[in-house]
């Protein structure tokens, strides 16, 4: 095969269809578009326009609140799952995974519903904080994968009061400008005689 025997599929090339080109074509003097009326028009209608009648986006309810795009959603785990593994076992991702209590590829929260008497290590995106103090409290310990969480200036301590600004030195007067033009007579008589 060569360069010129390139060939496009068949059916993705068609030929544009020609209208307004006379009636023997079939789609001549209304081009296909048949008599007067809305179809026959350029203009058409507007997105979510439902001839008159009110539509749907102003006839369902406005609730409160909106969804945020950037939450952060877990595969959630309690304690009472945890108590199947053995004592001093390390319970992470993998874990999880070949005991079917997450799916791969999602981020993991261990939640404090239910008890725990063991002791275990475990590795997880994210914990509340009556998970961790159960497994603490148990002899067990945490390790939080992935970056630490990002708090913002409203969660974190009391910001320092800022200094004051300085302020600006006061400029020296400026000695007052003679006017352009003006006769050296009117300047000599403006200026008052110097005290003897």
């Amino acid at each position: 095969m060569q360069l010129h025997d390139l060939k496009p599929a068949a059916g993705a090339h068609r030929k544009a269809k020609r209208v307004g080109r006379g009636t023997g074509s079939g789609h001549g003097k209304t081009s296909g578009r048949g008599q007067k009326g809305q179809n026959a028009r350029s203009e058409g209608f507007r997105l979510g326009f439902e001839g008159g009648q009110m539509p749907f986006s102003q006839r369902i309810p406005k609730l409160p609140g909106f969804k945020n795009p950037f939450k952060k959603i877990y595969s959630v785990v309690n304690l009472s799952k945890l108590s199947r593994f053995p004592d001093g076992a390390k319970v992470d991702a993998e874990t999880l995974l070949e005991a079917g209590l997450v799916h791969a590829g999602e981020d993991i929260k261990i939640l404090g519903t239910g008890g725990l008497k063991r002791k275990l290590t475990v590795e997880a995106h994210a914990f509340s904080t009556s998970a961790r103090a159960a497994i603490e409290k148990a002899g067990g310990s945490v390790k939080v994968l992935g970056e630490p969480r990002k708090i913002g200036p409203r969660r974190t301590a009391a910001k320092a009061p800022r200094p004051l600004p300085e302020a600006a030195p006061v400029a020296a007067a400026k000695p007052a400008r003679e006017k352009k033009g003006a006769p050296q007579a009117a300047v000599e008589e403006a200026t008052p005689p110097a005290e003897a």
